[in-house]
């Protein structure tokens, strides 16, 4: 479920007619509902309360939409943070969200990393080889200060996503080997600066099958046991996330959070932990849109052209992974039409959909890429000179712009000339 609807014949978000946004702040732009992303944060909290030992910490994964405001709305609503960088990291204190309730995954942390993540007190560093365990016992021991650590495993298992958003193999780079997982462990254990608390797994991302995540959480339980049996205290177990979104209309739904909660219950019963997640994909995807215009209609020898004021560089999964974005006009009109929408980047690759039925649209007319809120400006970039996209966050019949589209001029400001030209 998201907020935009068409009101009287205009698409709005939440009550703020989206026209209105692009007069104010020109295309493109990303706006982003308040309520959607409240509702969504709550059905999935209300989704796994009860599992596991006491509360489950539900840390957004900051990498899906790391905008401040976004953050913020999510640290209000009790969510914590999981972050893949000091970048990250920064912008979820920044945002507010509790230090204790934030878990550093990713496989570079480097020593600064570490050494600022200790500093800041946060809950849980999530281990993805045994270099970096050494490389965190040196860091928390020279600062006289204990990591909470969990190591992710690898269970390779296939999660029949797109192979580019795959983790969970093993040939993938994330975590280590499960068989490997015991020893690694022991030998963390003996390690100045850490303790092991848990285990951690993440399979991959826009999963429209529950049984591959039950599957690894299955070797989870396992390897639970196995630790314990060897004197290990695990209190913690790191779900990940990775739940599908219901990109394109016309597929079936992906497995509601109620489903994958009902699963989770059923495949944890008797693990005596505290369990913790890493929804990002799943809170945000529909709470936002591209809102972009038509700069013209390009007569095309299967199909025509629409060629749009947003590009690839503004949206770069249908690019990268032939992500499907369902395509809306914020005011229709009548009539149909079958057409290619391009951006204006000197690429081929600068395509949203090829010979994709729609509503008929002229230049100038408004048009919206539907569930962007995640991975959406996060992955932009300046290709082409172009400035990055600005973002508007909406709450009910008020909105603001939550990040400024640089001017040109500071693009160029940023290049430095050598002392011989």
């Amino acid at each position: 479920m998201d907020h935009f609807t068409l009101i009287d014949g205009v698409m709005h978000a939440e009550q703020v007619p989206l026209p209105a946004i692009a007069e104010a702040v020109q295309t493109p732009v990303y706006v982003y509902s308040t309520a959607t992303i409240e509702r969504h944060a709550r059905v999935f909290c209300e989704a796994v309360a009860g599992c596991g030992n006491g509360t489950p910490l539900v840390a957004f994964a900051v990498k899906a939409n790391p905008n401040g405001a976004v953050l913020a709305t999510l640290a209000k609503a009790g969510l914590g943070a999981d972050v893949v960088s000091e970048g990250e990291l920064l912008r979820a204190l920044h945002a507010g969200v509790a230090p204790e309730k934030i878990v550093f995954s990713g496989v570079g942390k480097t020593a600064a990393e570490m050494a600022r993540a200790l500093d800041a007190g946060i809950g849980q560093f999530n281990l993805e080889s045994e270099q970096e365990a050494e490389m965190l016992s040196a860091v928390a021991a020279a600062r006289g200060a204990t990591a909470q650590v969990a190591y992710r495993i690898n269970p390779d298992v296939d999660a029949g996503t797109h192979a580019k958003i795959s983790t969970g193999k093993s040939e993938n780079k994330f975590g280590i080997p499960y068989d490997t997982a015991l020893a690694a462990c022991d030998r963390a254990r003996a390690m100045p600066g850490l303790q092991v608390r848990g285990v951690a797994v993440h399979i991959g991302s826009q999963l429209t099958d529950l049984a591959p995540l039950e599957a690894a959480f299955g070797r989870v339980g396992k390897l639970i046991t196995a630790l314990r049996a060897a004197g290990h205290d695990i209190v913690t177990a790191d779900l990940g996330g990775g739940l599908g979104v219901p990109y394109d209309p016309a597929k079936p739904a992906p497995p509601s959070p109620e489903a994958y909660g009902a699963m989770v219950r059923r495949a944890t019963e008797g693990w005596n932990v505290r369990l913790m997640f890493e929804p990002g994909r799943l809170i945000v995807a529909n709470a936002g849109v591209l809102l972009t215009r038509v700069i013209r209609v390009k007569p095309g020898v299967t199909s025509p052209f629409v060629i749009v004021d947003a590009a690839m560089n503004d949206l770069l999964r249908p690019s990268l992974y032939d992500a499907w974005h369902d395509i809306r006009s914020v005011t229709p009109r009548d009539g149909e039409m079958t057409a290619t929408v391009v951006g204006p980047v000197c690429e081929s690759g600068d395509t949203f959909a090829t010979r994709r039925a729609m509503g008929a649209v002229e230049a100038d007319d408004l048009i919206l890429f539907a569930t962007a809120g995640a991975y959406g400006a996060t992955m932009a970039s300046t290709y082409n000179s172009r400035p990055l996209t600005p973002e508007v966050l909406v709450s009910g019949d008020r909105w603001a712009v939550v990040r400024e589209r640089p001017p040109v001029e500071a693009l160029i400001e940023q290049d430095t000339l050598p002392d011989w030209l």
